[in-house]
C-alpha cells in the first residue's frame, strides 16, 4: 500500500491555484479535465517532493474543482489539517503575511504555525530539525481565528 494524495474540493480556482502556489510556494504537477463530469482535478507537490511526485508520485494536494457548482465548502470537525515541513517557518510565515495570508496559530515557539487556505482548509508548518529559537514578532504574536 503507498499513500497518493489528500483530495480538497475548492470553490474558485483560480484563486486556490493563486494561493497554493504563487503564495504558499507549490507546483502544479498535473492537470485533468473532464468535461462529461464537469470538473477539473490539478495535482500540487511540495517544491521538494516534485521530481519524487513524477517519479515515484510521493503524495500530493489534489485540488477538486465542480464547474457548475455555487456550495460553500465547510469543513467538519472530523477533518484536522495538512502539514508541511518548512526549512525556516519564520522565514515561510512571514513570505505568507506579505501575500496577504493569515496566520492564524504564529510560530511562537519556532516549531509550528496554522493559516488556512480560501476554502477553509487548515495547514500546519512544521520546523525542519529543532525548533529555531523564539523570537519576536512571532514569540508574542496572538492567535487569530480557529485553525
Amino acid at each position: 500500500m503507498r499513500y497518493v494524495h489528500t483530495m480538497i474540493r475548492v470553490s474558485d480556482l483560480d484563486e486556490s491555484l493563486d494561493f497554493w502556489c504563487n503564495k504558499v510556494g507549490m507546483i502544479e504537477t498535473h492537470r485533468t479535465e473532464v468535461p462529461a463530469g464537469k470538473f477539473t482535478l490539478v495535482f500540487l507537490a511540495a517544491p521538494k517532493d516534485e521530481e519524487s511526485s513524477k517519479e515515484t508520485r510521493a503524495p500530493e494536494l489534489e485540488l477538486t474543482y465542480n464547474w457548475d457548482s455555487d456550495e460553500v465548502y465547510e469543513t467538519g470537525r472530523s477533518w484536522g489539517h495538512l502539514a508541511y515541513r518548512v526549512d525556516n517557518v519564520y522565514d515561510f510565515c512571514q513570505k505568507l503575511m506579505d501575500a496577504g495570508v493569515t496566520i492564524n496559530r504564529p510560530p511562537r515557539d519556532g516549531r509550528m504555525a496554522f493559516f488556512k487556505s480560501p476554502d477553509s482548509v487548515s495547514v500546519e508548518l512544521i520546523q525542519e530539525g529543532d525548533a529555531l529559537e523564539p523570537a519576536e514578532p512571532w514569540a508574542s504574536m496572538e492567535n487569530t481565528g480557529d485553525w
